[in-house]
């Protein structure tokens, strides 16, 4: 009886080739709506539950609002157009398919160097540091939302995501924003102990 040696077996590395970038800008085409419409809902959803927040977006219908995502890394995909139309009701439409080079009302921009650590914060209930530009009226209103809308994160991310991953993705958020925290203040209590003492 003679056995043979078995067949060589060939792995194939996944080289630069593989990267197609029409490839991800076609599926990023694709889900980046659907992932928009949902948001947007979300939003609509936290918004229409406080009645002060309608009525200082209502006097602003027509308005453009547009989120700027600043030094976001260029080996991801590009995020979706970012622009919203405040509606006479005073929620909001997204009109990035719409209106992707329309003039925006209001400029919003946000550090976007670490989109993971800025959906980190954002799943734990932290706002991101933002700037604000455009008119003086609308910036102080938005600024108002940001700092006093209550966001139940927990429940939005479910309706966004579903049970499961919304779970995941809160306690990973809260984890990381914890994480964060204790290694701020430990660092601001090393830099307290370490400055010199006036003599």
């Amino acid at each position: 009886m003679c056995l043979e040696p078995p067949a060589p077996v060939r792995v194939v590395m996944p080289g630069p080739d593989l990267y197609n970038p029409a490839m991800i800008h076609t599926l990023q085409s694709l889900l980046a709506p659907a992932l928009m419409e949902r948001m947007v809902l979300v939003v609509n959803h936290v918004l229409g539950a406080e009645p002060a927040a309608m009525q200082r977006l209502q006097p602003h219908a027509g308005s453009m609002i547009r989120l700027q995502l600043q030094a976001w890394p260029g080996l991801l995909p590009a995020p979706p157009v970012l622009a919203w139309r405040i509606t006479p009701a005073g929620l909001l439409e997204w009109r990035g398919e719409h209106d992707p080079s329309a003039e925006a009302d209001l400029r919003i921009q946000v550090d976007a160097a670490n989109p993971l650590l800025l959906m980190a914060r954002a799943a734990a209930g932290q706002m991101p540091a933002v700037d604000i530009q455009g008119g003086a009226q609308l910036a102080g209103d938005i600024n108002w939302l940001l700092g006093n809308l209550r966001w139940d994160v927990a429940a939005d991310l479910e309706r966004l995501f579903g049970p499961a991953l919304a779970h995941s993705l809160h306690r990973l958020g809260s984890a990381l924003a914890k994480g964060l925290r204790a290694a701020t203040q430990g660092a601001a209590g090393a830099a307290e102990r370490m400055r010199p003492t006036a003599s």
